[in-house]
C-alpha cells in the first residue's frame, strides 16, 4: 500500500487540514507554555500583535482555542489569554509491547481520554491487528461525530525488528517471523481510515516526556525507559533526535559493567525481563508485574535486589552517554509503578555519585512523568504534531 493511498483515506475525517506554519507556532508556543495573551504571544514569536491577533481569531473559529477570562493589569487594557483547546483535535495510539498492548485515544492537551488493553505472552500479528479492530470500533462507537470528525490519525509505537526477540520472550522463531512480512501500517490503514506513522516505541516514550512531562526543562537530555526490555531516547536542542535509521537511542545494546565488573550489555541489566527472571525463578507469576493497577508491594524481596542492580546499571549507562554527548540531564522513566520509579532513580543518582567521571561533566539524574503510558501517549502525539504544532521547537517555546 503507498503513502498516498494511505492518505487518501483520511478524506473527509479532518476537515481543518494541514495548518499554516505561523498557525503551528502559535500552538506550538501555548502547548510548551500553556495560556497566554495576544501580546504576549507575538513578543515570543516575532509576529506583528495584528497578524497574531488574526491567527488567534481564526483557530478559536476553528475550536483548536479557548479564550480566557480576561486579566486586568496594572496599566492599560486587560489582557485574554489563549490556550488550547483540548477537544480541538484527538489522535490514537497503539503501542505493541513486548507483554501487552494498548490503544489510547489522546486530546489536544495531552490527555488520555479512552484506553484499552489486552496482554498477552508475546506479540504476534494477527491477534494484535484484531484487537486494533475490536477496540477502534469500540472507542469510535463511544465518540461524539465532532470528536470522531477531529482525528488526526493513528500512531503506532513497536519495537524495531520483532522478529529477533523470539528467544528472550520464551516463544518459537515461527511465531515470531510473521513480523518480518507484517504491512502493520497499511493493515493499521486499512481499519482505521487514517493516516497511520510507526515508530520506535522508546523513541515514541521519549517524545511523550519531552512534549508533555520534564522533557520541557531541559535543552540537551538522554532518556531511558525501563519496560520489559530497556530502550530510549536522545533529545538535543529541544527536538527528539530519531537517527539516520529511526532508531537513536538503542540503548539496550550499550555494554555496562555489572556490581561485579563484568561487561554485559545494559538489556540484561536494567530491564523488567530480568525481574521476571526472579520471579520465575522462585516459582511465581511473572505476569503479575504487568496487571494494572501495578502494585508490587508484596513482592518487595525480588524487587529490591532488581532496583538495586537496575540502579547501578543506569548510572553507569549515564556516564557512557555522556562520555558520547554532553547531555545536561538523563531521565529515567518506565512501566513501573511510580514508588518504584523513584527509588530506582534515587539510587541511580547515589550510584552515579561514586563512578569515576574524570573528564566529564555529571548529568542531572531525572525521574520521568509519564510512566507506563509514555509509549503510547507518544505514538498518539505523532500525528498531532504533524498536523498542528512544530517538531522543532527550540528557543522560541522555552519558560520566559
Amino acid at each position: 500500500m503507498t503513502l498516498d493511498h494511505v492518505r487518501s483515506l483520511s478524506g473527509g475525517i479532518n476537515q481543518i487540514g494541514v495548518r499554516a506554519y505561523n498557525e503551528r507556532l502559535l500552538l506550538s508556543v501555548m502547548q510548551r507554555n500553556g495560556g497566554l495573551s495576544g501580546g504576549e504571544l507575538a513578543r515570543r514569536t516575532g509576529l506583528s500583535p495584528q497578524t497574531t491577533s488574526v491567527i488567534l481569531r481564526k483557530l478559536e473559529r476553528d475550536g483548536l482555542l479557548l479564550r480566557g477570562k480576561p486579566v486586568k493589569g496594572k496599566v492599560g487594557k486587560p489582557s485574554v489569554p489563549f490556550s488550547l483547546h483540548p477537544d480541538g483535535a484527538f489522535s490514537v495510539g497503539l503501542k505493541l509491547g513486548r507483554r501487552s498492548a494498548d490503544l489510547v485515544v489522546l486530546d489536544l492537551a495531552g490527555q488520555v481520554r479512552q484506553q484499552l488493553r489486552e496482554t498477552y505472552d508475546y506479540p504476534r500479528p494477527g491477534p494484535v491487528l484484531t484487537f486494533l479492530q475490536s477496540g477502534f470500533d469500540a472507542l469510535t462507537g463511544e465518540m461524539s461525530h465532532d470528536m470522531s470528525a477531529r482525528l488526526s490519525g493513528l500512531g503506532i509505537a513497536a519495537p524495531f525488528e520483532l522478529w529477533n526477540w523470539h528467544e528472550v520472550l520464551g516463544a518459537s522463531a515461527d511465531d515470531f517471523a510473521a513480523w518480518k512480512d507484517a504491512d502493520m501500517v497499511g493493515a493499521a490503514a486499512e481499519i482505521t481510515g487514517l493516516p497511520v506513522r510507526m515508530v520506535n516505541d522508546a523513541t515514541a516514550a521519549c517524545r511523550a516526556e519531552h512534549i508533555f512531562g520534564i522533557g520541557r526543562e531541559y535543552r540537551d537530555y538522554v532518556y531511558f525507559f525501563v519496560g520489559a526490555f530497556i530502550g530510549g531516547g536522545i533529545v538535543l536542542d529541544h527536538a527528539v533526535f530519531e537517527g539516520n535509521q529511526q532508531n537513536a537511542g538503542a540503548f539496550g545494546s550499550l555494554m555496562v559493567p555489572d556490581r561485579a565488573g563484568r561487561a554485559c550489555p545494559l538489556i540484561d541489566l536494567a530491564s523488567i525481563r530480568s525481574l521476571e527472571k526472579r520471579l520465575e525463578a522462585a516459582g511465581l507469576d511473572a505476569r503479575q508485574l504487568w496487571e494494572a493497577p501495578q502494585d508490587w508491594s508484596h513482592l518487595e524481596a525480588h524487587v529490591g535486589p532488581w532496583v538495586e542492580e537496575t540502579a547501578h546499571a543506569l548510572a553507569a549507562a549515564s556516564v557512557a552517554a555522556s562520555a558520547v554527548i554532553d547531555v545536561e540531564a538523563v531521565v529515567i522513566d518506565g512501566g513501573m509503578p511510580e514508588g518504584i520509579r523513584s527509588r530506582l532513580v534515587a539510587l541511580a543518582a547515589e550510584q552515579l555519585r561514586g563512578m569515576d567521571t574524570r573528564g566529564l561533566i555529571a548529568p542531572v539524574l531525572a525521574e520521568g512523568q509519564i510512566g507506563g503510558n509514555a509509549r503510547g501517549i507518544g505514538a498518539a502525539v505523532g500525528p498531532i504534531i504533524n498536523q498542528y504544532l512544530l517538531d522543532r521547537p527550540a528557543t522560541l517555546f522555552e519558560q520566559a
